[in-house]
């Protein structure tokens, strides 16, 4: 494919799909987010139990199939028989991209080999009872877990099906069973930056001419127990209040939370031609990992890297964004070397350009955050303003942003949106409002 057809390959939204702790919808989340609430408080409970929802925080999803829409019957059957078989973030990604298909009214609209899906993921959601049988068929009556019986009993004793609960390539699965869509399929294990490189692959299959329309998302759980434990390990997690304070003085640490949030990207001309509603347009897409010869991260020059590329793809002057959604963890280091790089880039002259932060009201949910924070920014440029970073009040030098504080400022025509990892892996996304 030649660089000049890459060119002439415009890619457009026509469709969202969300489910958070701010709604189970996209519509949902964008009142939650002009609401002046905070939905960080949460527990690290076990929050895979089907019906447990109304706790702050965590996504009132009860998993069941009333959660999924309206469907037509044939499809409701099926996904009701496969939630047995989906853990909690497998059915919000589910739900998303269900959501999202069905907002874009793209089913049938394309041949199902030319329709494809890509999901990010977190790392598999293993809950401690799934192994508590086998557990105790391997400990002794002194209470000692004897691990060398494992294979002779304690295997026998786990669910024959578990493991197809826990495969982090399961939400793309049943989605593309589910609807038929026998594309491109993919699944983007990378944490915090999985949703955008999800993006950036939908692009690089519908530009390549392997696809005409794709399913792209991310669902993600930083409040089960184990997830919970990995997160600790990977960041600072704030403890004491569990708020999420992105870019303010006081910040203690990323709060936790799940989420789920899907789009639908299509060729430009073939979405016009059929009359969708274009939400905003794809203009480019980059990352980068950097990580020293000692094994240090740098996430700075990371994200500075791909801020640097996504504009020289878009097209962009640092004068020209719109509005950047940052990644806005809330942990100390994270938040300067990401705030370092947005004036890196953007320069002193650029340094009034508004920032914002969903996680502020959602927490971190992981692989689900750069989906749900993108939707987020989509419906603020179709809605013409901004919503503010919940919790900032006192701000840190060491944090050059401009942080929206208010209801009422401009959203802009385009945005940027920006994850990392702190293992030196950061992704940043461009969209822009569509023009014919």
């Amino acid at each position: 494919m030649s660089d000049l057809k890459n060119e002439r390959t415009r890619i457009v939204i026509t469709g969202l799909g969300a489910v958070c702790s701010a709604g189970r919808t996209a519509d949902q989340l964008w009142q939650t987010l002009n609401r002046r609430q905070s939905g960080n408080n949460h527990t690290t409970s076990d929050v895979n139990e089907p019906g447990h929802q109304g706790t702050p925080g965590v996504a009132e999803f009860s998993g069941t199939i009333k959660d999924f829409g309206d469907l037509p019957d044939a499809k409701r059957k099926f996904i009701r028989k496969s939630l047995k078989l989906m853990n909690r973030e497998t059915q919000m990604g589910v739900a998303a991209g269900q959501q999202a298909l069905s907002d874009s009214g793209v089913l049938e609209q394309y041949d199902p080999d030319r329709f494809g899906v890509c999901f990010g993921a977190d790392n598999v959601s293993i809950m401690p009872r799934d192994f508590q049988r086998g557990i105790q068929a391997c400990t002794s009556p002194d209470g000692t877990l004897e691990m060398e019986r494992w294979g002779a009993d304690g295997l026998d004793e786990i669910a024959p099906l578990w493991i197809l609960k826990c495969l982090p390539n399961m939400p793309a699965c049943h989605l593309a069973i589910a609807n038929d869509l026998r594309g491109p399929s993919n699944t983007i294990t990378q944490r915090d930056v999985s949703a955008n490189l999800a993006i950036a692959e939908a692009c690089r299959n519908i530009r390549a001419g392997d696809a005409d329309a794709v399913l792209v998302g991310g669902t993600g759980t930083t409040l089960t127990p184990i997830n919970h434990m990995h997160a600790r390990m990977e960041d600072e997690i704030n403890e004491n209040d569990a708020i999420c304070r992105p870019f303010d003085r006081r910040r203690a640490g990323s709060a936790s939370g799940e989420g789920a949030g899907a789009v639908v990207l299509e060729e430009m001309h073939s979405a016009v031609q059929r009359h969708a509603h274009i939400y905003g347009e794809i203009m480019g897409a980059a990352s980068a990992s950097l990580v020293g010869t000692a094994g240090q991260a740098n996430c700075r020059r990371a994200l500075t890297v791909s801020l640097a590329q996504v504009l020289d793809r878009a097209g962009w002057a640092p004068s020209e964004i719109g509005h950047i959604h940052a990644h806005g963890l809330g942990t100390w280091a994270s938040d300067v070397a990401e705030a370092q790089a947005i004036r890196d880039i953007l320069g002193q002259e650029n340094a009034k350009t508004p920032v914002v932060a969903a996680k502020s009201h959602l927490a971190n949910s992981a692989a689900g955050a750069g989906a749900l924070e993108l939707i987020a920014s989509v419906l603020a440029i179709e809605n013409g303003h901004l919503f503010p970073i919940l919790n900032y009040e006192t701000p840190d030098p060491a944090c050059p942003i401009h942080p929206v504080v208010d209801y009422d400022t401009p959203a802009g025509g385009n945005f940027l949106n920006l994850n990392m990892f702190g293992r030196g892996l950061a992704s940043c996304v461009a969209v822009g409002a569509y023009a014919a």
